[in-house]
């Protein structure tokens, strides 16, 4: 599976982003999908998670309220819409998938993924 993340920019404080992750092959469906982000000197953290229908999603709790992750699993692709942006949530964007045997979602061992996609947020 390759994964191509994009969306990313440089937005101010209280702006919308929208990050789209297109997976290549056709067993989309067969994976959870993740985004992780990690800002400069920090340790990346899932942001947050989808199980293979959608019906089952995680937020960290920095995010929940603000941010929503959702999937078309037609279209391949993954989506994080991100509202209320705030300075913390500057940090590379990555999206990643894990084949999904359970039908939840998952917050670490990922397979695969994308490159990262840049959002920066300014005061």
């Amino acid at each position: 599976v390759q994964l191509q993340a994009s969306g990313g920019g440089l937005v101010q404080a209280g702006d919308s982003l929208r990050l789209s992750c297109t997976a290549s092959g056709r067993t989309f469906s067969s994976y959870a999908m993740g985004w992780f982000r990690q800002a400069p000197g920090k340790e990346g953290v899932v942001v947050a998670a989808i199980n293979w229908s959608g019906g089952s999603t995680y937020y960290v709790d920095s995010v929940k309220g603000r941010f929503t992750i959702s999937r078309d699993n037609a279209k391949n692709t993954v989506y994080l819409q991100m509202n209320s942006l705030k300075p913390e949530d500057t940090a590379v964007y990555y999206c990643a998938a894990r084949r999904d045997n359970s039908g939840s979602y998952y917050l670490y061992n990922y397979e695969y993924w994308g490159q990262g996609t840049q959002v920066t947020v300014s005061s």
